[in-house]
């Protein structure tokens, strides 16, 4: 892990150290970031009102930092070499079962693109990339404005403005079998990488 705080309010790390959640940019919307704990989870939860049933996604700066928690097949590395980097989201094999509320045994991770949030990461580790906004609603683009509306302060806030588009598409990793090196690739949720591209990428 890089601790490259010099780039983020020390206010926010504090806030995040004592499991509180943040409002950072990304390449699409607003992100709501936590630390990877339950305590924090918890906050998380609660501040967007979300049911515990609906995992969320981590925010990485590489698959080299993802593999604190999951693991990284090559097939990993050759996806997000094909598309734009943070449009795709993959869903791999966790390590060990993690909190059930990002996925338990299989955990949804992003390399994230904007710098603002790659520095956040680097500075502190993985942390959860759910929107900022709440489902349903017109979403906002504005970090400030969107940690507003979730009742959150200055201490929560990266200060950033989104070009928001569609999500990132959602891909799912699975070893054919137990002792197999081959991985099958679904598409859980077509987002900017449509679902026609990414089948022509696994015919090729």
């Amino acid at each position: 892990m890089v601790n490259n705080l010099s780039e983020i309010p020390p206010a926010v790390i504090a806030n995040l150290y004592s499991n509180g959640v943040v409002v950072y940019p990304t390449s699409t919307l607003p992100g709501l970031g936590c630390l990877p704990n339950s305590d924090a989870l918890d906050n998380l939860y609660r501040i967007k009102n979300r049911p515990s049933s609906q995992p969320v996604s981590l925010g990485v700066a590489s698959l080299t930092q993802a593999e604190l928690l999951v693991n990284v097949p090559s097939i990993a590395h050759e996806i997000l070499n094909a598309f734009p980097k943070g449009s795709i989201t993959l869903i791999l094999d966790a390590k060990e079962a993690l909190d059930i509320r990002l996925g338990g045994n299989r955990v949804a991770v992003r390399v994230l693109a904007d710098k603002r949030g790659i520095a956040l990461v680097k500075a502190i580790g993985p942390i959860t990339a759910t929107s900022a906004n709440h489902s349903g609603v017109e979403p906002v683009y504005d970090t400030t404005l969107a940690a507003k509306i979730l009742g959150l302060d200055e201490k929560s806030i990266i200060v950033g403005e989104c070009p928001g588009g569609a999500p990132s598409t959602i891909l799912s990793l699975e070893k054919l079998d137990g002792n197999s090196t081959d991985y099958t690739v679904t598409i859980m949720r077509e987002g900017v990488v449509p679902r026609n591209d990414v089948e022509t990428w696994m015919r090729n």
